[in-house]
């Protein structure tokens, strides 16, 4: 994301975020609910995040001066942050965590490190299938990951689902990303949950035996191969074929819309929990309700050419024009569930 986006972008939320930040609610039966009263303004927060603070700045400088909050920002990946939180124990000063992909917010959730919130806040602006059913996590921004093509090169008309490409006749033609990458896991997850461990396990194997190279690093790189004809087909979160427009209107890549009278598109998240040790429970909470908001929501997904979670909300222009799509509405939080069990069958099927 370049600067000159960032900077308009935190002035458009210094100017929009008027409204005071809501409170969380009482729920007394529960232990380790956040506390019910309004917490105090000013202090600072302690975010353990995943996402790069390029993106979240805008975001934060907006909410200092909105309450007086000072953020401070400690960036490394999910499975170190996971294995701090838990090392550091009572003594983390951590309040906040953000990762990217259910996955790892639900691996956080099962080693004990994030709180159970109770938030009509929370359940009204996030989708129930977008956050953890114990109010441990909640989704800030929605990621689609679907179908790449050129649209001059590849007809519409002959792409339908992602097990499609398994058949013969896109052997030579697909491009994937690397297995090791959790959003293929993810995506794999949600294919056992609605297709079966064995169905999903030929799906794995049709694609490796239809790839036109080898597995990419990332998706831009995969992006990039798709535009110069190294293949034909390839699955990617559309983020980053939105910075890829940014910087250059003209590249030819388009998604498709995969499954739309079945399933729909696998879609994931970046989200966030309050950290079971937080000295500050209830100041976490309110950001984390802030960041749900409409406004928020709008900007914060915007940052990176995102969905928001939040029902209704504007979309970037860019992300808009490619279109409205129908989201699977499998609970995302299955992309934890049955991870382990995606990696033994991408292993299985040769997936590297």
């Amino acid at each position: 994301m370049t600067p000159n986006r960032l900077l308009p972008l935190a002035a458009a939320l210094a100017a929009l975020f008027l409204a005071a930040c809501a409170r969380p609610a009482e729920d007394a039966a529960a232990p380790d609910a956040a506390p019910a009263a309004a917490p105090p303004i000013g202090g600072t927060l302690v975010i353990y995040s995943e996402r790069r603070y390029p993106f979240l700045e805008p975001v934060f400088k907006a909410y200092t001066a909105q309450t007086g909050i000072r953020i401070e920002t400690r960036v490394d990946g999910a499975d170190a942050l996971i294995e701090r939180i838990a090392a550091e124990g009572a003594t983390t000063p951590a309040d906040l965590l953000i990762t990217v992909d259910a996955g790892n917010l639900w691996q956080a959730a099962e080693r004990g490190i994030l709180r159970n919130i109770a938030s009509p806040v929370l359940e009204a602006n996030v989708p129930a299938n977008l956050r953890d059913a114990e109010g441990r996590w909640f989704g800030l921004s929605e990621r689609a990951r679907t179908l790449m093509h050129v649209p001059e090169r590849v007809d519409a008309a002959t792409l339908s689902t992602y097990e499609a490409l398994a058949a013969p006749e896109w052997k030579g033609r697909l491009c994937l990303r690397s297995s090791a990458k959790v959003y293929n896991q993810s995506l794999v997850a949600t294919m056992i949950e609605r297709l079966g461990a064995e169905a999903t396990r030929e799906v794995l194997k049709g694609w490796v035996a239809n790839l036109a190279a080898p597995p990419f690093a990332d998706d831009t790189l995969l992006l990039r191969a798709i535009a110069a004809g190294q293949c034909e087909v390839g699955i990617t979160n559309t983020y980053y074929l939105g910075r890829l427009l940014q910087e250059d209107p003209a590249f030819p890549v388009r998604p498709f819309w995969v499954d739309q009278g079945g399933a729909g598109v696998h879609v994931n998240i970046s989200g966030a929990g309050v950290i079971a040790h937080s000295d500050r429970p209830a100041e976490a909470q309110a950001l984390l309700e802030w960041l749900s908001g409409e406004a928020v929501q709008q900007q914060f997904a915007a940052l990176n050419f995102e969905y928001p979670v939040k029902p209704g909300v504007a979309l970037d222009p860019i992300v808009a024009a490619w279109g409205e799509f129908r989201a699977d509405p499998v609970d995302i939080a299955v992309a934890g569930r049955r991870q382990a069990e995606a990696v033994m069958l991408m292993n299985e099927a040769g997936w590297r």
